[in-house]
């Protein structure tokens, strides 16, 4: 059964000071399936008072422990992945596969901090007299905001709680409120694992009243969004005004720039699978497909072949491929994109429409000869639309991919070592993947450039927001 999911606050499970409460719908269905608690201004108040309590006790803890209770929540994760899977599932409405794909990566990336947060070390400066000793040592931020989407309600989060925790700070978490319950069973793990009071918090709410409340207040020393860059922007405006520190991952519109070279087969099978994950609803998807003159038929037969292949249905199903779009807005925006497509004279290779009057479910689709004043060419998708179109040469793809405001993530796919390194060095882009998918593991830098952000979620690079580096000074008397 899907439970009624409360707020933890100050190391309790408790309702809203005034008891509001929201539902929760199955997108699969269109069935309220649960509730969630509303946090208004009071608990936000509880919610800072307790970070700030927390953070005084958990910056007091070594790394050393910090880790072995980090590492504690990680194997109770894994311990409890069927039921959160469940839960996920039928909140986001993504495949029951692909929800213990994430859960154990979550459970990854805890696991990375855990030892990352071991080994954040500072550094012996040679002083220019004797007898002085310069030092560089790290101490953590402070209380920390985190403010996440529902397209993947716990890995969105576990990055930005992950580091924070094992930097010292503490965190309160502003989770999705479409996808309430798979993040609440995050927050259960680490405190069933022994974080103490305050050191986590989780609210939900008005996503504007609660980001404009405290992202200024005082006791809030970093800000880490992820979401849309229209929002992304104004947040990190407002918390330029009170000088916190910010990290912002924010969208996409990832190019795949496919070489007469390529290996046609495994190039269209591979992102078959890694455009329609999530139904699309990923910020990393694959989008804009730029297929060299030479294979660009050959590549079109064999994608469509592959986005052909898939079953659509509901996540909890055996046998499914690819569920539900998470909410009724993601099937308005695919009509939106496909009615202007067919104005700008795309030809439609498969879908399209709609699926079922129950539920948002919609056909995997594909478009080629999409021109660049299309809004799918220039917004992004964020739904299972791939579209594909030809280039001529290396300078005319390389054009292309950098012509969006966008840097977050980018694919190629050459047998060639030269064009390799060439295309590599030539997309504007926080993140490439060349000849396979390699992207959003725990070790390795997760973050955008341009209009896509600022700032690393994953790697070693990811911890170092969370921390102020202090350089002392001493000399002996």
């Amino acid at each position: 059964m899907y439970p009624d999911t409360q707020l933890y606050i100050d190391g309790a499970w408790c309702a809203s000071v005034a008891g509001r409460k929201h539902p929760v719908v199955n997108p699969a269905t269109g069935a309220v399936i649960g509730h969630f608690a509303w946090a208004d201004r009071p608990d936000l108040d509880r919610a800072l008072a307790a970070a700030e309590k927390g953070f005084a006790t958990w910056r007091k803890v070594s790394a050393y422990e910090r880790s072995k209770i980090m590492r504690k929540a990680a194997n109770l994760m894994r311990e409890r992945i069927d039921t959160i899977a469940t839960y996920m599932t039928m909140e986001q409405g993504k495949t029951l596969a692909e929800a213990k794909a994430e859960i154990m990566n979550g459970a990854d990336t805890i696991d990375w901090f855990a030892e990352e947060g071991r080994r954040t070390y500072g550094r012996v400066i040679p002083a220019r007299a004797e007898g002085v000793y310069q030092l560089v040592v790290k101490e953590p931020v402070g209380p920390v905001a985190a403010f996440t989407p529902w397209n993947f309600p716990i890995n969105q989060i576990v990055r930005k709680l992950s580091a924070a925790l094992a930097a010292g700070c503490s965190i309160i978490v502003k989770a999705p409120e479409e996808t309430p319950a798979s993040p609440a069973e995050l927050i259960r793990v680490f405190a069933d694992a022994g974080v103490p009071p305050g050191a986590v918090n989780l609210v939900y709410g008005d996503p504007a009243a609660i980001s404009s409340y405290l992202i200024p207040h005082p006791v809030i020393r970093k800000i880490s969004f992820t979401g849309s860059t229209v929002v992304g922007k104004q947040l990190a405006a407002l918390a330029g005004q009170h000088m916190k520190r910010v990290t912002m991952e924010l969208g996409g519109h990832a190019p795949v720039i496919v070489f007469d070279d390529a290996d046609v087969a495994i190039a269209a099978k591979v992102m078959a699978a890694s455009k329609f994950r999530n139904a699309g609803q990923v910020c990393i998807s694959p989008t804009r497909f730029l297929v060299q003159e030479g294979i660009y038929d050959s590549f079109v037969e064999q994608f469509v072949a592959n986005t052909k292949r898939l079953k659509v249905g509901d996540g909890l199903e055996s046998g499914v491929n690819m569920g539900a779009l998470a909410n009724p807005r993601r099937s308005k925006a695919m009509e939106a994109n496909l009615e202007d497509a067919g104005k700008h004279g795309a030809r439609l290779r498969t879908g399209g429409h709609a699926i079922g009057e129950k539920g948002n479910f919609w056909e995997p689709t594909v478009v080629t000869e999409l021109p660049n004043d299309a809004k799918a060419m220039n917004e992004e998708p964020f739904g299972p639309l791939a579209i594909i179109n030809p280039f001529r040469t290396f300078d005319d793809a390389v054009k292309e991919a950098n012509r969006l405001p966008f840097g977050l993530a980018a694919y190629a796919w050459t047998k060639s070592a030269k064009t390799a390194n060439a295309i590599a060095a030539s997309v504007e882009t926080g993140m490439i993947s060349i000849n396979h998918m390699g992207l959003g593991i725990p070790e390795t830098p997760f973050g955008g450039v341009k209009d896509s952000g600022y700032g690393s979620e994953g790697g070693s690079e990811a911890i170092e927001s969370y921390m102020n580096p202090k350089f002392v000074s001493q000399a002996g008397l």
